[in-house]
């Protein structure tokens, strides 16, 4: 399976980026991983409702751009629909068995996801109704994917 993960905004804190490269290191075992940063916006820190969206739509162009419309995109959404560890494991293993075995996994920026991304989703997941840092939440979500992939192969991990 190809997993590609794409995220706005680069990842500066070494605390963040350790764990994402251990993260990385073990899913080696179970999959080809790819990682790729758009540029994310720069915006102040008041901004109408408008200029939001502006944001949102460039950092959309960027992530759109990488997806090739052969793959199954996965936004990570607020209001997307809540997994457990062993539904999101079920739910890649089902990919793969229908021949979806090339998965992107999109974190927006500070703002959200345009409207054009969330429209190319094929399947939006929240992790919480919480808003988290998208640095956390790559951290985050690459550690459900490896959970996921131990599920799926029967081996052992923490519940």
């Amino acid at each position: 399976m190809r997993i590609t993960l794409i995220t706005v905004g680069k990842i500066k804190e070494k605390y963040f980026t350790g764990a994402i490269e251990e993260y990385a290191k073990r899913l080696t075992k179970y999959c080809t991983l790819t990682q790729i940063e758009v540029a994310d916006e720069k915006a102040p820190e008041t901004l109408s409702d408008k200029e939001m969206e502006q944001i949102k739509d460039k950092e959309g162009e960027r992530i759109l751009s990488k997806v090739k419309d052969s793959q199954y995109v996965i936004t990570l959404e607020i209001k997307g629909k809540q997994l457990t560890s062993e539904e999101l494991s079920e739910k890649l293993s089902s990919l793969g068995l229908e021949g979806n075995s090339d998965v992107v996994f999109i974190i927006g920026g500070s703002l959200g996801l345009s409207d054009a991304v969330m429209k190319r989703s094929n399947f939006a997941l929240s992790f919480s109704k919480m808003t988290f840092p998208h640095q956390l939440m790559k951290v985050v979500l690459l550690e459900q994917v490896y959970r996921g992939f131990r599920i799926m192969k029967g081996e052992p991990y923490h519940k």
